[in-house]
């Protein structure tokens, strides 16, 4: 079974806590192998927050440490806001919509999926049968779910991270030489 990562919405935020009581009873059950999961709120200030998170592997990974976790990290931080990944201005400026959807990152797709002022779930797992979790989205709450091959998403995060980490560099490089001339030049 492979691993995905799943991002799931719903028409009402309540609704996402309800997915993750019962993606807890569906791992139970062993219908569906949780690692991780997460009810994640896209605020109206563009920030991603953790409202609920649960480690299932035994492993008591803090959210931060976990892959869900530096997910909505680089979303929430200076490189996400950087960036903006939002997709609407992009789909609006081409004729295959499908086309462009294929190609964003996971970045771009949580966000897209996690509107503005919505709540979320992020739920890294393996599926036996793919209509066990669509029965309880689709069938019983109403929801959507995208599926991500969750080393794809690992990748990405790893290269988000790496580019944080030279922006930063970037930065610190930059504010010391400004203040290094107005020092020589006072």
């Amino acid at each position: 079974m492979e691993k995905k990562v799943l991002i799931m919405t719903f028409e009402m935020n309540s609704q996402a806590y309800e997915a993750f009581s019962k993606l807890k009873e569906l791992h139970l059950q062993q219908r569906i192998v949780v690692e991780q999961m997460a009810i994640v709120n896209h605020d109206e200030a563009h920030s991603f927050q953790v409202k609920d998170f649960l480690d299932m592997t035994g492993n008591d990974k803090l959210i931060t440490g976990g892959l869900i976790g530096m997910l909505v990290g680089i979303l929430g931080g200076p490189l996400g806001m950087l960036l903006g990944w939002t997709t609407g201005s992009i789909i609006g400026g081409t004729g295959d919509a499908s086309e462009v959807k294929d190609a964003l990152s996971a970045f771009e797709k949580t966000s897209d999926a996690i509107s503005q002022g919505k709540t979320g779930l992020i739920v890294i797992a393996s599926e036996y049968a793919e209509e066990v979790i669509d029965q309880l989205v689709h069938g019983e709450l109403n929801g959507e779910v995208i599926r991500l091959h969750e080393q794809s998403v690992r990748e990405e995060v790893e290269a988000a991270r790496q580019a944080e980490k030279e922006l930063r560099k970037e930065a610190r490089k930059k504010w010391f030489n400004e203040k290094f001339r107005k020092k020589s030049t006072n």
